[in-house]
């Protein structure tokens, strides 16, 4: 079985990647092959596409010895051979995030970089996203783990290719908000003084310390299966404040909060622990970035809601939501 699409230019391999004979065929070529790429490849579907950046492929395997199907994720990026990538979760997997590992906190495994492809191959891993569990019952104790799979990630000691600062982040926010000003013309002078805001207080911000980070850490990124997490999508991992990933994270949750369940403080409980956790294992000096980037991730959002027409709705909340929180941020800043 295969997916149809329409070709890509961006990511010319897609189509051939996407035909199960073409794609077994170049597996097999492809030398030092893993057991499962040895199998007979039955099917390749195609589950989520960002036309012109990015797809991601789920090929199924049969083992007829073992009467079993093998379930592989493939990734291809724009621009991006992948082998970086690849190399990098099997950097994670050689320092304590294989399955082996006694917290239960790892990576999927990766199988195999398709050079021809341009495409990375990982095991699927089963489970639920984490997003479906933070406002259930035992969303507290799902928000603690996470603040331990975050503080595993940033003393991985494992060396990022990139970096990434606070003028990198507001460039990109900046970028953003203007974009929604350009949709949103009543809305420019509110937005430019959100643009100011987030400056002032982004760049008074002293970074606590610098490590490696996930920096697109958020809940879909995390799969639950019982007492085990899986850690996906590490395509953004570079040198940064911690702070980033624990205050994107919240962000996200308070975003949902407010879209889906009738206002940004309804899963305060579970944002609370996830930062109280994380502060407990890495210091208090933590605090101030993550507080600053939580809203810095909240301004984000307001462009995001604009993309997603079920989000829309919640713009202009959002919007009005990050001028209040900024307007006390900076309050305190001067009575501090």
């Amino acid at each position: 079985m295969t997916t149809m699409l329409s070709d890509d230019p961006a990511l010319p391999n897609l189509r051939e990647a996407l035909n199960p004979t073409a794609a077994a065929r170049i597996f097999q070529e492809n030398g030092n092959l893993h057991p499962i790429l040895r199998c007979p490849l039955v099917s390749a579907t195609l589950v989520r596409h960002k036309p012109g950046r990015r797809a991601v492929i789920e090929y199924a395997f049969e083992n007829h010895q073992r009467n079993e199907t093998s379930l592989l994720i493939g990734k291809i990026r724009r621009q991006r051979s992948g082998r970086g990538a690849f190399d990098l979760l099997q950097n994670f997997q050689r320092n304590g995030f294989d399955e082996g590992s006694l917290d239960n906190i790892f990576v999927p495994a990766p199988i195999a970089h398709i050079k021809p492809l341009r495409l990375n191959l990982q095991r699927k891993v089963t489970g639920t996203e984490a997003t479906q569990l933070l406002a259930g019952a035992h969303g507290v104790d799902v928000a603690r783990r996470i603040a331990e799979a975050a503080y595993k990630i940033h003393r991985a000691d494992i060396a990022p290719r990139h970096r990434h600062d606070m003028i990198d982040e507001l460039r990109f926010l900046h970028t953003r908000l203007d974009q929604v000003a350009q949709q949103q013309l009543a809305w420019c002078l509110r937005l430019d003084r959100l643009k100011r805001s987030a400056s002032r207080i982004g760049m008074a911000l002293t970074p606590s310390r610098t490590c490696g980070i996930h920096r697109d850490f958020y809940a879909d990124q995390i799969i639950v299966d019982g007492e085990r997490l899986w850690l996906l999508d590490f395509d953004l991992y570079c040198a940064g404040d911690p702070g980033l990933d624990i205050g994107n994270f919240v962000g996200h949750i308070t975003e949902q909060s407010l879209r889906l369940y009738g206002g940004p403080a309804a899963l305060l409980e579970v944002e609370n622990t996830l930062i109280e956790h994380y502060a407990e294992l890495a210091g208090d000096e933590a605090r101030p970035a993550i507080r600053v980037y939580t809203l810095l991730t909240l301004m984000r959002h307001i462009y995001l809601s604009t993309q997603h027409e079920e989000r829309q709705p919640y713009t202009e909340a959002l919007l009005t939501l990050c001028e209040r929180r900024a307007a006390a941020e900076l309050k305190n800043r001067v009575m501090g």
